[in-house]
């Protein structure tokens, strides 16, 4: 190509060619590197006019005689060697102003028969994209100063491979290393993390791109030559890109080993105690034994702008929301009396965030050697991360659910229809296996209407269809029809008659899980007992088994979503664990009560009441 040049254009031609091209170009030319051709583009980097050409470049751009570009040129004459710039400072004179621009360059000889001329110039401005490089680069500065002296022990593991890319002073420690662990693989850096689950939660960030926390999770660490235990509470978010793609994992910790090993002791020095307490992340608090809150941590005396001497007298109750308190009272005095462990996940009212928030709260009686409360301790958890995550997850079963009908109602049809073709033609024995067929598909079908009246109550749109009805009427009914599929005698005994405002299908249906219930919980018994009786204004519907009950500590979570029988007996009776959920829904939806009464290896009594309907 050099030689076509040279044989083929000349240099008017390749002059012309210069200060036409549509980017910055310019030829310097002789050993003073006079300015022969500028093209306007070149001209507008350098912030000058045409009358420059002509010039020398020290006399056309004076205040680049001490910025090392007049020896570069000097040099690419005399050896013929290109020079190529990568994002080169120049202090240029711009409407009067000295300005620093970098640039993108590359200076390349000019030959004329074998013998260097001259000199071309072609520049790109990369100003912008250096400032704005600089900027990130000193956003990420001061990111990481600030975690270098954050109270948290703090890392950031870059790409799949897991690199260290960053770890602050603590996370060091915790981890029993030093500074050499930077630029490693985790896995290099801290061996014994294998057979322990945390290299793969990091890994599967990548693909599922939420945030992953934990509370007092073990991990086993060699600290000071010693492979030790300790417990975390500890998150690892996903870190994005400008195009949204996650380049890098925060891990934030920290260490709780202390409160674990504390709690298992059961400590009693309040001193510790409450300097271990005002370490935590949760809040924590003591109350005497008629539950008045003489302690509390100063995150959870921040979340109600209550100051230290006014705890005793503070109204912590004031901030339960509304829906949330008849529950904790009543939990809270069934925990008081039976001096049992109190635990309940309901929402706060914080101050700061000017909204409510979900808290899991757990208290523990200290109980003296005489059997009596001598005080309470118990933390509050904030779950509202976990609760958006099961809001989610019941959208996505209310989707399911729903998407799920239509082809059980098609394939419940095609079974009957197959029952009736069979049992035509004579096939008894397929009739049968048919109908069985149908029977399971009519099981999935109700399995499947509980999920969608669960996402319903959780979503506050469970409809109620309200009317009068004959109460015993409806109790007859749904006697009747559950007795025709159950070997158990049912017997009804009726104390009470009378009409009930509410929705007859919704207070059927509560009525059937409960004797489903009663029979699916005493497999040896023979007989459950239904009754209705009068209760002042109201009508009590109670269903009597003398099945396998259940022990006191466990009554309070019958009517929780999801609870299932524990233990070895778990798989003796299937279901979900919504069946009373739905119903107790349905009951306090109906201005209801609704309860239970069980001994364990004795049976259960359930109960619900609904208000009569006045003349």
């Amino acid at each position: 190509m050099k030689n076509f040049l040279l044989n083929h254009v000349s240099f008017d031609s390749l002059t012309t060619l210069f200060s036409q091209a549509p980017v910055a170009l310019a030829m310097l030319m002789g050993e003073e590197q006079i300015v022969e051709v500028a093209n306007e583009q070149i001209l507008e980097l350098w912030g000058k006019d045409r009358s420059v050409i002509g010039l020398p470049i020290i006399e056309a751009l004076p205040e680049i005689r001490d910025q090392g570009f007049p020896k570069i040129l000097k040099d690419v004459y005399r050896t013929g060697i290109p020079f190529k710039g990568n994002e080169v400072l120049a202090v240029l004179i711009k409407n009067g102003i000295p300005t620093d621009c970098y640039f993108d360059f590359v200076y390349s000889p000019i030959y004329n028969e074998g013998v260097v001329t001259g000199i071309s110039v072609v520049a790109t401005e990369v100003t912008d994209k250096v400032l704005s490089d600089k900027k990130l680069h000193e956003s990420e500065l001061r990111f990481k100063e600030l975690l270098l002296i954050s109270d948290y022990s703090t890392a950031i593991y870059r790409g799949r491979d897991l690199i260290i890319e960053f770890a602050n002073d603590k996370m060091i420690k915790t981890w029993g290393k030093d500074a050499s662990v930077i630029g490693k693989k985790l896995e290099d850096a801290i061996p014994e993390l294998a057979g322990q689950p945390f290299v793969q939660i990091l890994q599967s960030i990548y693909e599922t791109g939420e945030t992953y926390i934990a509370q007092e999770d073990r991990v086993d660490l060699v600290v000071d030559g010693v492979l030790q235990t300790f417990y975390y509470n500890f998150s690892y978010k996903p870190l994005h890109d400008a195009n949204g793609e996650i380049y890098a994992i925060m891990n934030v910790a920290v260490n709780v080993t202390e409160l674990v090993n504390a709690r298992q002791k059961a400590q009693s020095n309040e001193y510790e105690y409450r300097t271990l307490a005002e370490a935590m992340s949760q809040m924590v608090w003591t109350a005497k034994p008629d539950g008045k809150i003489d302690f509390c941590s100063r995150n959870m005396s921040d979340l109600f702008g209550c100051k230290e001497m006014e705890i005793e007298d503070f109204d912590f109750g004031k901030f339960i929301h509304p829906d949330d308190r008849a529950k904790h009272r009543l939990l809270w005095r069934n925990a008081v009396a039976t001096k049992k462990n109190f635990e309940l996940e309901y929402r706060l009212f914080s101050k700061a965030a000017g909204q409510y928030i979900w808290y899991l709260s757990r208290a523990t009686p200290v109980i003296d050697d005489e059997g009596n409360i001598i005080k309470w301790i118990g933390t509050a958890t904030d779950i509202n991360e976990f609760k958006n995550l099961v809001s989610q997850k019941d959208t996505f079963l209310g989707i399911a659910s729903h998407e799920l009908k239509t082809p059980l109602t098609s394939l419940k049809l095609y079974a009957q229809v197959l029952e009736r073709m069979l049992k035509k033609s004579g096939d008894e024995k397929n009739a049968e296996f048919a109908h069985k067929m149908d029977m399971q598909v009519v099981k999935l079908t109700s399995l499947i209407a509980d999920l969608l009246d669960v996402t319903k109550i959780n979503a506050g749109k469970i409809h109620l269809n309200e009317h009068l009805f004959n109460f015993a009427k409806l109790v007859e009914e749904t006697v009747e029809e559950q007795q025709m599929s159950t070997s158990h005698k049912i017997e009804v005994y009726m104390e009470s008659e009378g009409m009930v405002f509410a929705d007859k299908e919704r207070i059927a249906q509560v009525m059937s899980n409960l004797i489903s219930n009663a029979i699916k919980y005493s497999p040896e018994a023979q007989r459950i007992v239904v009754q209705t009786k009068a209760d002042g204004n109201n009508i009590i519907f109670c269903v009597q088994d003398f099945g396998i009950g259940m022990p006191a500590e466990k009554i309070h979570k019958v009517f929780e979503q999801y609870y299932r029988v524990s233990g070895d007996e778990e798989n003796t009776y299937p279901g979900l664990g919504l069946g009373l959920y739905i119903a107790a829904q349905i009951i306090e939806r109906s201005n209801g009560k609704i309860w239970v009464e069980s001994e364990l290896d004795k049976g259960s009594v359930f109960y619900f009441s609904l208000p009569l309907a006045q003349p």
